[in-house]
């Protein structure tokens, strides 16, 4: 019995870090995709590749929410693709955001009229397309509109920042959480996370942001790379706990498979649409 117990917990470690090492040979080949797009592609260039991330992101919470319901899914993700390209286009105009925000709610309506199903769950499936654009595509839309509207290599930097936000906090509260984690955080939501994992993943974003003011964004002063960071950080993590959320709502383990042990592009990307909103209203209210 022992034995088997054994045998048990180095097979359960081999998965992990089996699981890890699949993770890391993904952020390889991803990253200097991402980070040459940025620097040496033109801005419509990143925006056409944040735009399939919220096609791909959207379908996977439509998913969730319309798991029966192909033809909802992809008026989702049309309405998740509109959405960014107004946020990209038009975002300066109140106009065109004050139309965005009149408009999802009153077709999410009528799109869920026409597509009735279980009336137990139109409720939920009227606020999802509602909601859906809103949490998906203007996030990434704002990264897109960061890279194109601040000036010189400020704006792939703060796409950077936005990233190593996401990614550090993720990086140090897994560590973190993986060796000091005693006290859980959020159990009903996700019951791996740890008290000690969160504050881990804080320290490791203000060391981020650190990271950025001396390396690639000296335009972003110390004293706002630090705070800006923490909130970031913090409220990466709560998107994190969010999207977990929405999981466990709706019965799913991963939001889907594309990303080699990452799991779904809403499971890799749930703290950077956090982030990016954080960062760009830092942008739009304190710069």
């Amino acid at each position: 019995m022992h034995a088997d117990v054994a045998a048990s917990g180095v097979a359960a470690l081999s998965s992990k870090a089996s699981n890890l090492v699949v993770r890391v040979l993904t952020a390889l080949v991803g990253a200097p995709v991402i980070l040459g797009l940025l620097y040496y592609g033109p801005p419509v260039a990143f925006f056409v590749l944040v735009l399939a991330a919220a096609a791909v992101g959207a379908w996977e919470l439509f998913g969730m929410s319309h798991p029966d319901d192909a033809p909802s899914r992809a008026v989702g993700v049309l309405l998740t693709v509109a959405t960014a390209l107004v946020v990209y286009e038009s975002g300066k105009d109140p106009r065109a955001l004050l139309t965005l925000i009149a408009a999802l709610p009153v077709l999410a309506l009528f799109i869920t009229l026409t597509r009735l199903g279980a009336v137990a769950t139109a409720a939920l499936r009227s606020m999802a397309l509602a909601f859906g654009p809103l949490y998906v595509g203007v996030p990434l839309a704002l990264l897109a509109v960061m890279r194109r509207d601040q000036p010189g290599n400020d704006g792939p930097g703060y796409v950077v920042l936005c990233l190593l936000f996401a990614w550090f906090a993720d990086t140090g509260g897994y560590f973190a959480g993986r060796f000091l984690g005693r006290h859980k955080l959020y159990e009903a939501v996700s019951p791996k996370k740890t008290v000690e994992g969160a504050v881990g993943g804080l320290a490791a974003a203000m060391l981020g942001g650190a990271l950025a003011h001396a390396w690639f964004l000296p335009s972003l002063s110390l004293a706002h790379a630090l705070p800006l960071a923490a909130v970031a950080a913090a409220a990466g993590q709560a998107g994190d706990l969010g999207e977990s959320l929405l999981k466990r709502a709706t019965g799913v383990k991963d939001s889907g498979g594309i990303l080699p042990g990452h799991g779904g592009i809403l499971d890799r990307i749930d703290a950077l649409l956090v982030t990016a909103t954080v960062t760009s209203l830092y942008l739009l209210w304190a710069k």
